[in-house]
């Protein structure tokens, strides 16, 4: 019986290894990052996600195209304009995480370099 819990756990670890390697994938290009941060802070137009982060088409829509394939963000539509938002509660969690180490305000104990 210990076998089979075994195997169950590392079936489900495999799973979850692909899911957050998924996801990190995604997120891992600089644009795509920058447009999650930007929607993160609430719902944009793509001309709104154009200036705000300086991303021009055709790369704009190009990265929030792999972004709604994998179910990152999630589209409304109000006339001609369509509307992004983060869909993923995953995606939150991590970037809140890296705003914390990468963009919030200077930790108590200085830079990572100071740890050395």
């Amino acid at each position: 019986m210990e076998t089979v819990t075994a195997q169950f756990n590392l079936d489900v670890m495999r799973a979850s290894a692909y899911k957050a390697s998924s996801l990190l994938k995604a997120m891992g290009n600089a644009d795509r990052l920058m447009l999650l941060c930007q929607l993160s802070q609430g719902e944009h137009c793509v001309s709104d996600l154009e200036q705000k982060v300086g991303i021009v088409q055709p790369t704009l829509s190009q990265q929030l195209g792999v972004l709604r394939e994998e179910m990152l963000v999630a589209t409304r539509r109000d006339g001609k304009q369509i509307y992004y938002r983060v869909a993923s509660r995953e995606a939150l969690a991590v970037l809140q995480l890296l705003y914390a180490q990468f963009c919030g305000p200077k930790r108590a104990y200085g830079d990572a370099d100071d740890l050395d």
